[in-house]
């Protein structure tokens, strides 16, 4: 016979794993509207991925989301390129760089998981920007270093490449992690409740 105790502890872990299955669904489709070269929308939003694996980071945490949720973004982009070739262009060794790119977001999820962390700009604003630049490194010097679309690619070399794509590279990615850090805080903080309650009122 199962325990009051045991159920309880039974729904709670059902409970939890349906709640990271939603976010699962949830990231996935924002991935699907932002990625694959717009095929999926009438507007060119800018890729949300880097933000997508960080809220992944502090809300699923285990490998193995990290490694479902960068399936995901391989499927897309594998398939987008399958329909108009021109749109695999980065599918090159060097394509296997978002993999560590990804994974410093993640772990920077994974930090900023604890909610004083999340909650307070001071810390999560200097995380977050050198999270994104770790991640603009390591995307970039892979790509470079990798994709075979360089003569003679050298470490030192790859250093000084690209970094004309940085602005916006970091803007778009923060853009969408500071609207994240918002809705998130709103909710976290009952902000959200009071202005429904006001004005139900």
């Amino acid at each position: 016979m199962i325990s009051n105790n045991q159920r309880n502890i039974l729904k709670k872990i059902t409970s939890v794993k349906n709640i990271k299955y939603s976010y699962v669904f949830l990231i996935s489709f924002v991935m699907i509207l932002t990625r694959g070269s717009h095929i999926t929308t009438l507007y060119a939003l800018p890729d949300a991925s880097l933000a997508l694996f960080l809220i992944g980071g502090i809300y699923l945490r285990q490998v193995r989301f990290f490694i479902a949720l960068f399936l995901v973004g391989l499927f897309i982009d594998f398939g987008t390129a399958a329909l108009d070739p021109k749109l695999g262009f980065c599918l090159t060794k060097g394509y296997w760089g978002l993999i560590p790119t990804y994974a410093a977001l993640w772990l920077c999820g994974f930090n900023l998981n604890q909610k004083e962390h999340l909650q307070k700009l001071s810390v999560f604003i200097p995380f977050v920007s050198v999270a994104i630049f770790v991640a603009f490194l390591i995307s970039t010097q892979t790509y470079y270093l990798f994709s075979g679309r360089f003569e003679n690619p050298s470490l030192f070399n790859s250093i000084f490449h690209g970094w004309e794509y940085f602005p916006q590279y970091f803007m778009a990615s923060f853009s969408y992690i500071g609207l994240f850090w918002l809705v998130q805080h709103i909710f976290i903080t009952n902000k959200f409740l009071n202005i429904y309650k006001k004005f139900g009122d």
